[in-house]
């Protein structure tokens, strides 16, 4: 497959517009209209139920949206999701892994999914290094705790070396030392586009762009440059009554 035709300099990473998506009759998003710059972080906010990881999922190409056009790294989606699968990495609430594979194993499978050279070895060993995983090469994933796992699912999302990532609660499950070992591959410092969902509202606004909050109901509160969001703002998206984030 040839290499993706570079987007021009000024084209947004991602832009949606009236992006809604419903399950059955429930409703989860309705009618987002965003963009967001190369190299930027758009943190997004809201409570259960809102639709952030639907969203996630829709920019990671594993849903249709029901309503809209949401376009990734000038790939129309879902048309061309064909061709952005290989510049993005995800990590969701699920780890990816398979559980009776051990961690060379299983970095091995999606290296071939990519193609890496060399089977993406050297990579795979740097990633493990990185993050103190080297011992627990050849521990299978059933054997190594939550923390370990989310550690290894951090190194099966940028083994590919990805242009945009899409994380989902993305330090779940780790402590101060493993949130430490992760965040130059998954932080702001990585230089990456990123779009994150959290609950963490004051990590959220220390390392944004951009913030979207959802309200209860899947409707955009505001989506607003971080300058404009403080604390208490970003905050009421979480209020049981629906629209008292506005």
């Amino acid at each position: 497959m040839s290499d993706p035709v570079p987007e021009p300099a000024d084209a947004p990473a991602l832009r949606v517009e009236g992006l809604s998506h419903a399950y059955g009759d429930r409703w989860v998003l309705r009618d987002l209209t965003l963009s967001l710059t190369p190299g930027r972080t758009l943190a997004v906010l809201g409570p259960n139920g809102a639709g952030k990881s639907t969203l996630l999922r829709i920019v990671a190409t594993l849903l249709r949206p029901t309503e809209g056009e949401a376009e990734v790294l000038g790939c129309a989606l879902p048309r061309e999701a064909w061709k952005l699968r290989g510049r993005i990495g995800y990590l969701g609430h699920q780890p990816l892994l398979y559980r009776d594979l051990d961690a060379n194993e299983n970095l091995a499978f999606h290296a071939r999914l990519f193609a890496l050279p060399g089977g993406g070895s050297e990579r795979a060993a740097e990633l493990l290094e990185q993050v103190g995983l080297s011992r627990r090469a050849t521990t299978r994933v059933d054997e190594m705790s939550a923390g370990m796992v989310r550690r290894l699912a951090v190194c099966r999302a940028v083994l590919h070396e990805p242009e945009f990532l899409v994380l989902d609660e993305p330090l779940a499950n780790l402590d101060p030392a493993g949130v430490e070992v992760v965040a130059p591959l998954i932080g702001p410092a990585a230089g990456r586009t990123r779009i994150v969902v959290t609950h963490d509202v004051d990590a959220a606004l220390a390392e944004a762009d951009r913030v979207l909050g959802l309200e209860r109901d899947g409707s955009v509160a505001f989506e607003l440059p971080v300058a404009e969001v403080d604390a208490e703002r970003a905050r009421r998206v979480y209020s049981e009554r629906v629209g008292a984030g506005r």
